[in-house]
Parts: C-alpha cells; sequence; structure tokens
C-alpha cells in the first residue's frame, strides 16, 4: 500500500499537523455489508472511533448503528443486528468448496423466496398487477419490519445529540439528485436510514415530508462528496470502505458477466470520486497558498481546509462466491466476511501510511488498501 501521487517530500516544520479526526464512509451492497461490521471492529479496537460516519444503502444501515450507540456498545449492536436478520445457519456444512457454493446458492435462494427476519418479506400480490399505485406501493419485497428493527439497535435519540454526526444519501426519485440526510443539520429519522436502503425494484420507495426516495446507489454508491464538502478546518483520516472492486478480470462464464456487471455497476466512480476530490482538495490548497503574503494576510476563510487523509478499502470476495452474493445472508458467510474486513482494515492500520510526511504542495492524498482473495 502506497500514497499515491507524487514522491514525497517532507512537510516544513511550520506547517502545523495535529491529531486527526475520523470518519468512516460505507458504501452498499447488501450481505457484503458483513465485512464493514469486520472493519469497525478493527478500528475499535485500535481505538480509532469515528466523529463522523456516512453511508449509503446497508452502509447507512451500519452507519446508523454505529452513530447510535455509546462506542462500548458499538460492535455488539452491529453483530446483534446482523444476526437479527438472517435465518438460522443450515446445518451440516463441510469445508468442501462445491458444498460451501451449494450452501450459498440454497442461502440465496432462501432469501429472494422468503425474504429475511426483520428486514423484507415478499409482498403477497406482484407489484405487477398494480395501478394507479403510490412509489411505496411498488416492489416485491416490504421493508416495513425494518421500522421495528433498526430502533432496536440504534439510538435516534443520541444520533440527534449530534454525539457522532451522521450523514446518509439517498436518491430524490422526482429530481434524480443524490441528496444527503446530516444530523448536523436535520433530525435524523428511521425513514432517513430505511430510504437510503431502499433499492428498486426488490424495495420500496420512501416517503419523507412529502417526497419519495430510492437507495443512495441509484445514482452514487459511496457517500464521499457530502464529507469532504463538510469537513471544515479539521485534518480528517477518512477511511471509504468499499464493498465493490471497479476492477476485474475478464468474465468466462455468464455467471462471471452477471458479477462482474454488479461491480461495476455498484462500485460507481468511488475511485474516480476518491481521486477529484484529493485534486480539488489540493487545488484549493494551491490558491490558498498563493494568495498567502507573508506576515501581512491570512488565507481567505474560503480556502482555508484541513488536510485529508483518504484511506480507500475494498472488499474483494473469495473463490465460493456466487453471482447473488449481495443477496446471501448465511451467517457462516457473514462471518467469513466480517473476518476479511478486520483483517483488511488491520493490515490499513499497521502499515498506516498517513503517519508519512505529506508532500509540502499536498493537502490531500489517498491510501489505496485491496482486500486479499478468499473471503466469501
Amino acid at each position: 500500500m502506497k500514497a499515491a501521487g507524487r514522491p514525497i517530500t517532507p512537510v516544513p516544520a511550520a506547517k502545523p499537523v495535529g491529531p486527526p479526526k475520523i470518519a468512516l464512509v460505507l458504501q452498499g451492497g447488501g450481505a457484503l455489508g458483513a465485512y464493514q461490521v469486520g472493519a469497525f471492529e478493527a478500528l475499535h479496537a485500535a481505538g480509532f472511533g469515528p466523529d463522523w460516519v456516512a453511508g449509503i444503502s446497508i452502509g447507512a444501515f451500519n452507519a446508523a448503528i454505529i452513530a447510535g450507540n455509546d462506542p462500548d456498545l458499538r460492535l455488539e449492536k452491529l453483530l446483534a443486528f446482523w444476526d437479527c436478520i438472517s435465518w438460522p445457519e443450515l446445518p451440516g456444512l463441510i469445508p468442501f468448496l462445491p458444498l460451501q457454493i451449494l450452501h450459498d446458492q440454497i442461502s440465496s435462494a432462501e432469501s429472494i423466496a422468503f425474504g429475511q427476519p426483520n428486514f423484507f418479506s415478499p409482498r403477497a400480490v406482484s407489484p405487477y398487477l398494480l395501478t394507479d399505485a403510490r412509489p411505496d406501493q411498488l416492489s416485491f419485497y416490504d421493508t416495513g419490519a425494518l421500522h421495528q428493527t433498526l430502533p432496536r439497535f440504534a439510538s435516534f435519540d443520541r444520533i440527534n445529540r449530534k454525539t457522532t454526526r451522521l450523514t446518509l444519501g439517498a436518491t430524490n426519485i422526482e429530481s434524480g439528485l443524490l441528496e444527503f440526510f446530516d444530523s448536523d443539520a436535520v433530525p435524523i429519522s428511521v425513514a432517513h436510514v430505511i430510504a437510503s436502503g431502499s433499492l428498486p425494484p426488490g424495495f420500496p420507495a420512501t416517503e419523507i415530508d412529502g417526497q419519495f426516495y430510492w437507495d443512495g446507489g441509484c445514482v452514487s454508491n459511496t457517500p464521499l462528496e457530502a464529507l469532504a464538502a463538510g469537513r471544515g478546518l479539521e485534518t480528517w483520516l477518512v477511511f471509504v470502505i468499499d464493498l465493490w472492486d471497479a476492477a476485474g478480470a475478464l468474465p468466462a462464464t455468464m455467471g462471471d458477466v452477471l458479477w462482474r456487471t454488479k461491480q461495476i455497476q455498484y462500485a460507481g466512480r468511488a475511485a474516480h470520486d476518491l481521486k477529484l476530490v484529493a485534486t480539488m482538495v489540493n487545488h484549493l490548497h494551491a490558491q490558498a497558498e498563493a494568495s498567502r503574503v507573508p506576515e501581512q494576510a491570512s488565507v481567505p476563510d474560503a480556502l482555508r481546509q484541513g488536510r485529508l487523509e483518504l484511506v480507500h478499502i475494498t472488499y474483494r470476495p473469495g473463490p465460493n462466491h456466487i453471482v447473488s452474493s449481495d443477496t446471501e445472508f448465511s451467517r457462516s458467510s457473514m462471518a467469513a466476511r466480517r473476518i476479511a474486513g478486520r483483517l483488511d482494515m488491520e493490515q490499513a492500520l499497521a502499515a498506516a501510511p498517513w503517519t508519512r510526511p505529506m508532500a509540502a504542495d499536498q493537502q490531500a492524498r489517498i491510501h489505496r488498501v485491496a482486500g486479499a482473495d478468499g473471503a466469501a
């Protein structure tokens, strides 16, 4: 893992570098979101408690649970939530690859046929039979159970006390634009979290203040821009946890085609957006330096921003993954993904590239961690 950009030039001693604030950015990806639990577990064990959590789709669910609990309860609540939305494990799992794949295929089929407990369930009437219906009626599954489930694991009173900032992304259906619900600006409710994960056509739209929203991943699956715009003057260490790898091999089977399509679609522009954010921050930094008059004028407030360290960690599934891994909620697979997330985050924390000197003309840089193959 290495920092992106040109060779590093030591920072001048006069340039202040204070302890960073910690942010966690969580992408959407259905059942793959268990990987984020493991990544958070490693952060928590290392004492990196987030000051700000941003999420989209399943990342919004994890983000709300993190922001909605005291630090010593966060991991416990995350694990309990994922256990709550899964069926009991199929018996007799043998560590033999073909049987693991068969197990996962049965688990995914179970999810599609029966839904997931306390999460979503199939509608009794096909939405194709409805005419002139509301957007929150047009879906294959009903997610009403989430209105009771999420408050069991996340305190919205705590979220709205603004102890830990929470930002959630959702797509406004009529405008087609990604909107962010930020606890620093608006009271966050269960509906805001569900709206961020209302992925059509499986899940229904969610109504908030007379507007209908779909999953934020319809526009962008990584809520980075909200954090980049609102970080203020502090130095931020931002862990971006992606569940989809935009890069991949050429497909050799139709299963590969379907999986590769999902990767490209849901990875979205994460790598591009990271580069864009870092470039923008460095450009503003250059403007600020150019406007400085030694010992006479201060840098304009509009150009003053804190340092930004972006740590990009991407999940890579193992050889037993199936095309529908994002709908495969078996407890054994979620445990494997959690372990993968923990190991990848531990690798990033051990390398700690953000502690190396930053080039004098930089204010932001990107550090990439590619997860090791082997998770479900």
